[in-house]
């Protein structure tokens, strides 16, 4: 059955469509990363997953996280750029050029700006920035690494928790691919001021210039972020952001062989997934997707709509791997107030789960007549343990 005739018809054709069996085992694309996933920015339609949902070891991919919380706090006026941050000891030894890690050299016994410490940890990733600035901010370490988890859970990563500020190996310091693309995608959306940093190509402190780290950069591709990583335990991991021709897509990759593995890697399903997808609306703003079935109401269904319009991005090839449907608990009790969440449209690529949007009420169904509600109790007996 085909998808593509027009927007209506493609929502009509998606929620009969059935995908077969075969083609829920093989991927559209095939990754040599342990862990990944990628998501169009705007739709939130995940165009790649692979054990997505796998914690590992995040090393500085944890940054991401730190300047979450630091972006968060200047936004609500916590903190202000100009403010100043003294470099301790601790942060000096551990994080600075006596640690033979990533560093800013930072100065021991100084004070940075805060706009400069981001510019150190994004750019030049260093560890001596994220010390000082946790130290700043909660006092220790190990406090503003419970800010890090606890924001965490706030944004709804669930699964990611973090034990210090810059990502070095900790035991219990996990992340995975989902949660990091959708942080990710949280810092590009909420602080437009602050994401610029991540496409930066360089910055100076103590007259010492280092380059961004991010390999995609350079590769004219549409980079512009935004993070890589490596431990022994999960090997080279990459956050990663491309903008090119209206679309945005965020990636991470965890568990890749090598720097060169990771670059490549990146940039192929990035440059993969800028071309093997068309973008769809399946329904416009208002518009009805469907129906759900009432119970004791005086309707026997009530129209469901979502907030706006539904798009999503389908692969170029194999459409017939599409599959969509209206999920719900019910039936569903009336009376029903117009604007109640019901339930949503699923979407599948696949076996994967591509898109979720939530679904409400397009009208109010009010309460019915008893003998209604007697046929519906009759019905419910009869056929509801089917459910």
């Amino acid at each position: 059955m085909s998808i593509i005739n027009s927007a209506r018809r493609v929502a009509a054709a998606l929620l009969l469509l059935v995908t077969t069996a075969a083609a829920a085992q093989a991927q559209l694309f095939e990754s040599r990363a342990k862990q990944a996933f990628m998501i169009d920015a705007e739709t939130g339609t995940v165009l790649f997953a692979k054990d997505a949902d796998t914690p590992f070891p995040p090393a500085s991919l944890a940054k991401l996280m730190t300047m979450e919380v630091v972006f968060n706090a200047v936004k609500t006026g916590r903190l202000t750029l100009d403010e100043q941050f003294y470099v301790s000891e601790n942060a000096w030894r551990t994080g600075g050029a006596p640690s033979r890690t990533s560093t800013m050299f930072a100065a021991l016994g100084s004070s940075i700006r805060l706009e400069d410490l981001i510019q150190g940890v994004i750019v030049q990733s260093a560890n001596d920035g994220c010390i000082v600035i946790a130290e700043g901010m909660a006092g220790s370490e190990e406090n503003f690494a419970q800010l890090m988890t606890e924001r965490a859970r706030e944004l709804g990563l669930e699964k990611s928790v973090f034990k210090n500020s810059t990502g070095l190996p900790a035991e219990g310091q996990v992340v995975t691919a989902r949660e990091l693309v959708e942080l990710a995608r949280h810092i590009w959306s909420e602080y437009p001021e602050f994401y610029k940093y991540y496409s930066q190509p360089d910055f100076t402190w103590n007259k010492i210039t280092q380059r961004n780290r991010n390999p995609l950069l350079g590769m004219n591709i549409g980079a512009d972020g935004l993070k890589t990583g490596f431990t022994e335990e999960s090997g080279y991991a990459i956050a990663g952001s491309a903008q090119r021709d209206g679309k945005r897509l965020f990636v991470a990759l965890s568990g890749l062989e090598s720097e060169n593995q990771r670059a490549e890697e990146a940039r192929r399903i990035l440059d993969w997934g800028m071309r093997a997808f068309d973008r769809i609306e399946l329904f416009q703003a208002g518009e009805v997707v469907g129906e759900a079935k009432t119970y004791g109401g005086e309707k026997r269904s009530v129209a469901l709509k979502a907030e706006g319009p539904i798009s999503i991005f389908v692969p170029i090839t194999n459409r017939d791997r599409l599959a969509a449907r209206i999920v719900y608990d019910g039936p569903i009790i009336a009376p029903v107030e117009e604007g109640a969440r019901i339930g949503a449209l699923k979407v599948w690529i696949g076996d994967m789960m591509s898109q979720e949007t939530p679904l409400y009420a397009a009208e109010s169904v009010g309460q019915g007549r008893i003998h209604q509600r007697a046929l519906d109790a009759v019905e419910e007996l009869a056929i509801g343990w089917m459910r």
